[in-house]
């Protein structure tokens, strides 16, 4: 009965234009930004004419950018190489204690061709974002973060969170540990991604953990760990 009335209401819903059903069947609020919402990301690529080893000799950090705006197919790679699938167990790009996934991806957009200025956030099992809030908040996420330049002037911060509890309830007080290191491995995978897309990239780790926190709107529970700044070197 209780299903029966949920389809019912969603059908309604449907019909009056006040929710979408994407590609999924899963039903998305169709507000103001309905067409910009999730943006399905182009498949990544999994081989380059630059190999593992030079990426390692060149990586740099870069503090520094111009304003050529990044795109879509980037931004694809450094998502992928941050949180990707790479099994289908779900296994990813990055290693994880009992491949328990404790981390969130968040990208706040500057600078992209054909989407629009916001945090976004990455939903590995379907390479796609969604947008959380629009709006270009570099400057805010800058003075958060000390006032640091890069942050401000990249064209993408990619902020890795966590939830301790995820790999706590298993590991006890030592998975707060595993959760560092796993953010650790996930920043050096975007490093190098990014050094073999010739992209600029510097990793920040000063910041007010509870203003980043309240600009992202993140859950009580969750706790930002690191920014990536990136964007086309100047």
């Amino acid at each position: 009965m209780c299903r029966w009335l949920v389809s019912l209401i969603s059908m309604a819903l449907l019909l009056t234009g006040c929710l979408k059903s994407d590609a999924t069947g899963i039903l998305i609020n169709s507000g103001s930004k309905s067409n910009s919402s999730v943006i399905n990301l182009p498949e990544p690529r999994f081989s380059s004419d630059v190999s593992v080893e030079e990426a390692l000799l060149n990586r740099r950090s870069i503090r520094e950018y111009s304003l050529v705006p990044l795109n879509l197919s980037q931004i694809s790679q450094l998502l992928w190489a941050a949180q990707g699938i790479t099994a289908k167990d779900g296994r990813r790009t990055a290693p994880s204690a009992g491949a328990l996934y404790p981390l969130e991806i968040y990208l706040a957009v500057r600078n992209v061709e054909n989407l629009l200025p916001g945090i976004y956030h990455y939903e590995p099992e379907d390479h796609k974002i969604i947008m959380v809030i629009e709006g270009d908040l570099s400057d805010s996420l800058s003075k958060a973060a000390l006032g640091q330049s890069p942050v401000k002037n990249a064209a993408v911060n990619v902020i890795i969170s966590a939830f301790y509890e995820r790999m706590t309830v298993k590991y006890r007080d030592r998975g707060i540990c595993y959760v560092y290191l796993e953010a650790g491995h996930v920043a050096q995978n975007v490093c190098l991604q990014s050094t073999a897309l010739g992209l600029g990239l510097v990793t920040i780790g000063a910041f007010y953990d509870d203003q980043i926190k309240d600009l992202l709107k993140m859950d009580e529970k969750e706790t930002p760990l690191y920014i990536l700044s990136t964007g086309i070197k100047a």
